[in-house]
């Protein structure tokens, strides 16, 4: 199977998945001295019978996923400032997407599905030897910030859904109508799963690389962790079909990718400068007495006794290129609901907040129906579904905050100010 093959137009397709691993699985690379007590056991509240990967059961429309309205980013307008992220020291030219198991772009999509023509005047390529890929970006300047940090914003799984992303930022205030950085020292921070499922997760990623630039240039900062989906990705375009270690059987970061809502769009656009800055995300991140993760799982407590030995030991890990270490990177921060039970749920919050700072966890990764076991009947009702989420899920005795509204399920994708007033 060759990388991206098989992908037609997104849609919002039956995701039920079987594929299971082993919770107790051992690791496939050293941990942190001391991590293995503190991460195993039943403080992280997920079932060995619970999938893995696969994540979540379906609540999709049957029908397609409506056509994404064009936008355009101001690209007509000259830029009057670049800066120099580094994000492409290293980079030699342009390589076939996939490598040598690379899939060629199809000449063209199906009529009425153009999700990649989005005239994204955002990548620069930096010419071989020179100064590397650069982010271009219109400065707008505004007014003097008043003394310390603006306010703090999050936003929950967007896994492919721009237009929605572009709203729910919009009706923040945090981008103007021509998708530019309009939010002064805002503070904003996304909690990972760009891509896999919907109809354009590269634009989405192009974005927030380029907001983060502007943020950065009016004072404030657009900053991302990394989920399980963007190690998901890295995997793919490194490893394609190469057998990882895997207590089900042969596994490969292809199959999973498929399996778990991989789109041949995304792939197919999907640059070296996009996998140099998700290898470069943290994982965890303490701001304003928030722990923010992606996932919810304890698994954080494998890589180290700080946020900053967390992050370290991650990249360590993701810089080696082995297939499965990035296997069973995937694998830990896919496990899920570990706050979810009344009696251990507190528990497994307070052991991560206890260790890594703050006084409540934030994250992104389960969609909040889950989390509540209720995902609306089969006769339509939506007193109980993903479209009856209008917030963030205050849980595990005050000390959770979930962020993943279900976009996928029709739900919404939630962008909130902290702290919460609740």
């Amino acid at each position: 199977m060759t990388q991206g093959a098989g992908q037609g137009p997104a849609v919002r397709t039956d995701t039920e998945r079987e594929f299971r691993l082993p919770v107790a699985e051992p690791a496939s690379h050293p941990v942190h001295p001391g991590a293995a007590a503190a991460g195993s056991g039943g403080s992280t509240g997920f079932g060995a019978d619970a999938p893995v990967y696969g994540e979540y059961p379906a609540y999709y429309d049957a029908g397609p996923a409506p056509v994404p309205a064009q936008h355009g980013y101001g690209h007509e307008a000259p830029y009057a400032a670049t800066l120099d992220l580094g994000l492409g020291l290293g980079l030699g030219p342009d390589e076939p997407v996939g490598g040598p198991m690379g899939h060629a772009a199809e000449e063209s999509d199906p009529d009425g599905y153009t999700p990649t023509q989005r005239d994204l005047p955002v990548i620069g390529r930096g010419a071989l030897g020179g100064p590397g890929d650069t982010v271009q970006i219109q400065y707008v300047p505004q007014e003097t910030p008043g003394e310390g940090p603006g306010p703090l914003y999050v936003v929950g799984d967007v896994h492919g859904y721009i237009d929605e992303l572009v709203a729910e930022l919009q009706f923040q205030g945090l981008i103007d109508a021509e998708r530019n950085w309009s939010a002064g020292n805002a503070r904003l921070w996304f909690l990972g799963d760009f891509t896999d499922r919907g109809p354009d997760g590269i634009g989405v990623i192009d974005l927030v690389m380029r907001l983060s630039a502007e943020a950065a240039a009016a004072g404030g900062y657009c900053k991302a962790l990394m989920g399980n989906h963007e190690l998901l990705l890295i995997g793919a375009k490194r490893f394609g079909d190469t057998p990882v270690v895997s207590g089900a059987g042969t596994a490969t970061f292809q199959a999973a990718w498929l399996l778990n809502g991989g789109q041949r769009t995304d792939m197919d656009r999907l640059q070296d400068v996009h996998i140099q800055w998700m290898s470069r995300l943290d994982a965890a991140v303490l701001v304003d007495d928030h722990l923010l993760l992606h996932s919810d799982t304890t698994a954080y407590l494998d890589y180290g006794d700080s946020v900053e030995d967390v992050n370290d030991t991650i990249h360590e890990l993701l810089n080696r290129n082995d297939a499965d270490i990035t296997w069973d990177l995937f694998r830990k921060f896919t496990k899920r609901f570990a706050f979810r039970d009344e009696e251990t749920g507190p528990q497994a919050v307070r052991e991560l907040i206890g260790t890594y700072g703050g006084s409540r966890v934030v994250h992104g990764h389960s969609p909040i129906p889950y989390l509540l076991g209720e995902v609306g009947t089969e006769d339509g009702d939506g007193a109980h579904g993903p479209e009856a989420v209008v917030g963030p899920h205050v849980y595990a005795e005050g000390l959770a905050i979930a962020m993943d509204g279900g976009v996928t399920m029709a739900g919404k994708l939630l962008v909130v100010q902290l702290p919460l007033n609740d």
